[in-house]
């Protein structure tokens, strides 16, 4: 097999890490792995592998015919067999389908949150879908309304997994050392750092020397201004920290001591992975794949979504233990080893794909 990892951009964001791990690990695997991105670069490109063939075709607006164009000459170049099309880059690998019907179409829905989808985006989903060999989903439930919903069958789920981050460290965090949590997330509605200023409203009270490190893309619209706007109002700006996309996430890693994710939705994020490889103990919302992951008391806390008492009374559970913290730590650690490996997801991935 010879594939195609295709993403429509390289900055910082779950899927777009994922379409990156996939490309450097099927490098050591294959004889040919290849990564496309078709609307922008970003930080992302430096932890590309140098044995990963890659093109970036700056694609215009939906139906831009050049870059479609661009990228049929180089699948024919190096005879791809496979295309991974990663989230919404799906329908520029539909259109390839139709000019390269040999080639075989993967589609990975990344989204964990299935009920805010349009009716007419549902719609392209159901015209769409048959192209395709198959699909990845990114938790057991989005497995289940891809074929119900979909009507398809060729639908399996593979957790994400973690690789190891080669930047340069630069990133020095704010805040005392040692008491420092760490939010791994874009700034985006689904992640819920509303939930967060709202424990860190609690924390500045009970533990002020805590801080909160957000790393993480800012898009600059309307929900990252009323993040800003609250941490002013709720007077938090020695509380809590917003850093932009960062590169060197092993390095903010290792200056971290809680991980957490407040989101209202989710997939399985590849952040929790990195949370455990470090290893860190975590403080999670009960939403998506999460809870088929965190063994509640055990490797983490598991909290419900949008409650913030017991979201901090969990945090502050981790913050006056230390002995609880490592030994929670080290059980997501071993959780993620055994269960989210490359080595694991990529042994089913291409048994998967050999039976299409």
């Amino acid at each position: 097999m010879r594939i195609l990892q295709l993403i429509d951009s390289l900055e910082a964001g779950g899927a777009e890490r994922m379409a990156v791990n996939y490309a450097n690990a099927l490098a050591s695997t294959l004889e040919f792995s290849s990564l496309v991105a078709t609307r922008k670069e970003g930080s992302l490109l430096e932890q590309m592998d140098s044995k990963v063939a890659y093109l970036f075709l700056n694609k215009k607006g939906k139906l831009d015919f050049v870059a479609l164009w661009r990228l049929r000459s180089f699948v024919l170049l190096h005879s791809i067999t496979h295309m991974h099309a990663h989230s919404t880059s799906f329908f520029i690998a539909f259109l390839l389908k139709l000019c390269c019907p040999s080639l075989k179409l993967i589609w990975h829905y990344h989204y964990g949150n299935d009920k805010g989808i349009s009716n007419k985006r549902l719609l392209i989903f159901k015209v769409i879908i048959p192209f395709f060999n198959g699909v990845i989903a990114v938790n057991q439930n989005l497995k289940v309304w891809i074929e119900d919903k979909l009507k398809y069958k060729e639908v399996i789920y593979l957790p994400n997994f973690a690789s190891s981050n080669k930047a340069e460290n630069k990133t020095i965090l704010e805040g005392v050392e040692d008491k420092r949590i760490l939010f791994l997330a874009n700034l985006r509605p689904d992640k819920n750092h509303f939930l967060l200023l709202e424990v860190a409203c609690m924390l500045k009270i009970s533990h002020p020397d805590w801080t909160f490190h957000l790393v993480g893309k800012d898009f600059d619209d309307a929900y990252s201004l009323a993040i800003k706007n609250k941490i002013r109002a709720f007077q938090l700006e020695n509380q809590v920290f917003l850093y932009g996309t960062r590169e060197d996430i092993n390095c903010i890693l290792d200056q971290s001591d809680i991980g957490i994710l407040t989101s209202a939705s989710e997939g399985l994020p590849v952040a929790l992975l990195e949370y455990g490889m470090q290893p860190l103990a975590v403080v999670v919302t009960a939403v998506g794949e999460l809870p088929n992951i965190i063994n509640n008391g055990l490797n983490g806390w598991l909290v419900p979504p949008n409650d913030a008492v017991s979201f901090s009374k969990a945090l502050i559970s981790l913050i006056s233990n230390t002995s609880i913290r490592k030994s929670m730590a080290l059980a997501l650690q071993q959780t993620v080893s055994e269960g989210y490996s490359s080595k694991g997801v990529l042994q089913k991935y291409l048994q998967w794909l050999e039976s299409l």
